[in-house]
């Protein structure tokens, strides 16, 4: 998404590198305004840019818009590069020449007679010249992106209606409010799960001194953690050992007043509010009693807060007392020192997607609808992926459908196109990446243009991440030490998956993508990264051309790469990556030009 490259574009336009270009160019003309108004545009733009990628799904003017904003942006970087290229160009024939000068110089002393040494007088103005024209051409590219900003920035302010993010702090999504309650009729699978969750509950495993155990639930959005707290928190068993239960849904941001409030049952605002006088308060409430508290959808990295709540919990309650939380973040896990009493929820089996899937389309329908249609069924479930989230939405997409044409219709083409499935299914994960700083969005978002089930080697990803400039830092820290906090900041939001670890230190050394995860970030990158088989290159790439940044084309192992009349429209094109494919393109190999 935009937020990414306008951040790195700002950090770019603002470096101690773009300063010294700016005084080269004031010796043509004096480029210092152009660039200070294009980088108060972007700033005032930025304000904006959240609230637009959220509504871009609705908004088909906005999400032109933020393509014309992502193509002009695009455009400032590459003239970035090339004038500090041609800068690096220049510093290193002046070092060149100076090194000439020196062995000259050299020669002189061991020969004992005069030797002069100076530069041709033509060469030197034709180098002179060469760099007037290239720096006057740099300043017209500015001025004329500045140009194109202006008229991006003024539909913004009066064409376009967005809410002002004020004071820097990124505004996501709402997250929807959870509850304890559940239908068990829509509920298909996990027995597996629920029932070792619940005998983690009622067992006298592993506790602290108090007795108080903590249990996080791990998965990906959309993975089914909350319902499978669900159903542990309604099982008889369960009611029946906690003397106390409560449902809490947390969320964003971890507010612990609230919570402890939440866990009294007092919700009412109060003359006395403090901390301490809410915290005494909940202790009294479950003070000798066996409790089940569940904190559902928990982000917080903050140990400080987490103790909070937790100290006097753990004081209060009886022995066999539980918290059970529900994460999609394993730093969450890490925060509370609980990573060996974790459950990692993996993906829900085909054949329960397809019992979902099935309740949603044929409930209260005709038995013999759901056998006609019960090939395609099985088709369109292999699409979830393992993910009771996209069954479900799925299901709800076909519910009105009843001719077989209209069903091929939907599994023949790209069904996170369509809008009701994009913003259900898309909706848990756009949460997970709004939580990014913009740079790992980036480095996030580089990830589409490659296929599904590739295998990203870490060092090589972080690699290509320092070849886009992605792992810049204002601390100047190493880039391969901000790749790798990346990469893991990546893998515990769960964006990562299927890790391959070295045998003998346990690091990562590589790991794949959910299906569904890519689906994700080539939705937000459309246009910008493409990938082709090389024998099907034409239509697709002649279309969009100018707008492809990432272009990955799939070569049938032995086959030789023959270049197209289609790549000539890739003016813009960031990065070449050629795949060679192996058993219907399930493993590659890689050969890699950026």
């Amino acid at each position: 998404m935009a937020d990414g490259l306008i951040s790195m574009l700002l950090d770019r336009l603002t470096s101690t590198a773009y300063e010294y270009v700016a005084e080269e160019v004031k010796l043509v003309l004096n480029v210092t305004k152009e660039v200070e108004d294009f980088a108060a545009k972007l700033i005032g733009i930025q304000a904006v840019l959240e609230d637009a990628e959220q509504i871009q799904v609705k908004k088909a003017s906005v999400r032109i818009w933020l393509d014309k904003l992502k193509n002009i942006s695009f455009e400032m970087v590459d003239v970035l590069d090339e004038w500090n290229t041609d800068v690096l160009r220049q510093q290193v024939e002046q070092q060149e020449r100076e090194a000439e000068n020196a062995v000259v110089l050299e020669k002189k002393k061991k020969k004992k007679k005069k030797v002069t040494f100076s530069a041709s007088s033509s060469c030197f103005c034709f180098r002179k010249a060469r760099e007037v024209i290239f720096r006057h051409d740099i300043v017209l590219k500015i001025k004329d992106l500045n140009d194109r900003l202006s008229v991006i920035d003024e539909q913004r302010r009066n064409t376009l209606v967005f809410q002002l993010n004020e004071n820097g702090i990124q505004q996501v999504p709402k997250r929807q409010e959870t509850s304890h309650f559940v239908d068990m009729s829509k509920v298909f699978g996990r027995e597996k799960e629920k029932d070792f969750l619940i005998t983690k509950l009622l067992s006298d495993g592993r506790e602290d001194h108090r007795g108080v155990l903590v249990i996080p639930v791990l998965g990906m959005g959309g993975m089914g953690k909350t319902t499978l707290t669900q159903l542990v928190y309604h099982d008889d068993n369960v009611i029946a050992y906690f003397e106390k239960r409560v449902w809490v849904c947390v969320s964003d941001p971890f507010d612990v007043i609230k919570i402890v409030k939440a866990i009294t049952g007092d919700n009412t605002p109060s003359s006395n509010d403090q901390l301490s006088h809410v915290l005494e308060c909940t202790s009294k409430s479950i003070e000798g009693k066996r409790f089940l508290i569940v904190l559902d959808d928990v982000w917080t990295h903050d140990h400080e807060k987490w103790e909070q709540l937790r100290v006097p919990l753990v004081q209060s309650g009886a022995k066999g007392s539980r918290i059970l939380v529900t994460t999609r973040q394993r730093d969450v896990v890490d925060t509370m020192r609980a990573t060996s009493d974790m459950i990692n929820l993996g993906e829900l089996s085909n054949e329960y997607c397809l019992s979902i899937f099935n309740h949603m389309v044929f409930f209260g329908r005709h038995v013999d609808e759901s056998k006609a249609f019960e090939d395609i069924s099985k088709k369109m479930v292999e699409k979830c992926k393992g993910l009771p989230l996209v069954a479900k939405a799925l299901g709800s997409l076909m519910h009105n459908k009843r001719t077989k044409k209209e069903w091929l219709g939907v599994l023949n083409s790209k069904i996170w196109d369509r809008e009701e499935m994009e913003q259900k299914v898309f909706q848990p994960l756009l949460l997970s990446y709004y939580d990014l700083a913009p740079s790992i969005k980036s480095c996030l978002l580089y990830c589409a243009s490659f296929p599904k089930d590739y295998k990203f080697e870490r060092e090589d990803l972080i690699n290509l991440w320092m070849a886009q400039d992605y792992l810049n830092s204002k601390e100047n820290k190493d880039k391969g030490e901000i790749g790798e906090a990346f990469f893991d900041n990546l893998k515990v939001q769960s964006f990562f998956q299927d890790f391959e670890k070295d045998s003998v230190k346990g690091k990562i050394m590589g790991c794949k993508m959910h299906d569904i995860v890519h689906d994700f970030v080539q939705c937000l990158t459309k246009n910008e990264c493409l990938i082709n088989d090389v024998e099907g290159v034409g239509n697709e790439l002649e279309v969009l051309g100018e707008k492809v940044h990432h272009l990955t084309l799939v070569l049938e192992h032995g086959k030789p790469f023959q270049p197209s009349n289609a790549h000539h429209n890739c003016k813009n094109l960031c990065t070449l990556t050629i795949l060679y494919s192996y058993f219907r393109l399930k493993f590659y190999s890689t050969t890699k030009m950026s």
